[in-house]
Order: C-alpha cells, then structure tokens, then sequence
C-alpha cells in the first residue's frame, strides 16, 4: 500500500481513534493523546482519548495541532512551533490511519538532548513494513524546506526498528546520551 502523510484531519477520527486504542494497549497512547497541564500563556490541553472520540473536540484537536506550525500560534510553555502529519494509507478506498509523524522546527536544550526534530510512532498492527521509514523520507524536504540542512532524530539504545529507520535515511550516529542514541540526518 502506498503512503501519504496527510495533515490532521477529522474525516480520519474512527482510524485515528483505533490507532490510539492499539497504543493504550501497548502501553504508551502519548504519542496520539494530547493533554498539557495548564502554564503561563496555556490553558492546557485535554484531547485524551476519552475526549478525542466526541467529533467536536476531535475537529479542534485536528485544528489546534494543525495551527502549530504558525510560529505565533499559542502552545504550552517550552513546546516550540512543530508539523505534524499523519501517515495515511489507501486500504481499498477507505484512509487508513498507520501513524503519525513530527517535525519541531526548533530545538531546545531537552530536545537537543533527548527528543531531537522529528518523532514518530506506528501503530502495532501497522509494523515492520515499512511506514517509519518511508514517512521519515517524505518529511526530510519539509525540514528543508524550513532552512534546516539536517535534523536530530534519537531512539532508545535498545529500539532497533527505529534505528533500522533513521539509517536507512541516512541517520549518522553522533553519539548516546542518557540511553538515547543522537542521530544526524541530512534533509537533502
């Protein structure tokens, strides 16, 4: 199946809503849950699960995250302009929802540190075939597109799939800091 990444987009709720269903699962639903504590400048933020399934709220979260690659736009405190995208899937006319896709266009010392520019995360049942790698590939030119010539990318020392990823797009191994391994990725 050929991959796209789309920007946030309510028509994609039901799938969105799975994905995060299969992460809660795993484990770990942050990367498709929204919630930020109230801080100088920020009400907060509460697009859980539990409140993404109403298709109101899920149309604001779809609005708010795409509003976040406007420099001015409001955000919690420390959190810097960012893309965000969707990697999208034509599974027999209907989109499917496979993962999901980062750019922060800034860093900070933390994510100089730990998060780096780009994260992603694919859902379990989407795995190993391929997703990260091609979504990673087609997000590179939005990062030059930015002015930037390379882009950090980390993963945890024992996440091989992910380092498998951010190899096969070029990824040069700076160094590990604090049980992450600092890739360098060029973005041209």
């Amino acid at each position: 199946m050929a991959l796209r990444l789309s920007g946030p987009d309510p028509r994609l709720q039901a799938s969105y809503l799975d994905a995060l269903l299969e992460m809660r699962a795993e484990g770990d639903a942050a990367p498709f849950e929204l919630v930020a504590p109230p801080g100088p400048g920020s009400p907060g933020l509460d697009f859980s699960g539990e409140r993404l399934a109403d298709p109101v709220t899920f149309a604001q979260f779809c609005a708010w995250t795409r509003s976040q690659e406007r420099p001015d736009a409001a955000r919690p405190a420390g959190w810097v302009p960012g893309t965000y995208r969707w990697m999208v899937t034509d599974d027999g006319g209907a989109d499917e929802l496979v993962g999901r896709i980062s750019l922060r266009h800034v860093l900070t010392p933390w994510l100089l540190e730990v998060g780096g520019h780009i994260g992603y995360a694919v859902r379990p049942s989407a795995r190993r075939r391929g997703y990260a790698t091609r979504a990673l590939a087609l997000v590179l030119p939005v990062a030059a597109g930015l002015g930037l010539a390379e882009v950090l990318v980390t993963c945890d020392e024992d996440n091989a799939g992910s380092r498998k990823v951010i190899e096969a797009n070029g990824g040069v191994l700076e160094d590990v800091r604090g049980g992450k391994l600092r890739f360098w990725v060029p973005t041209a």
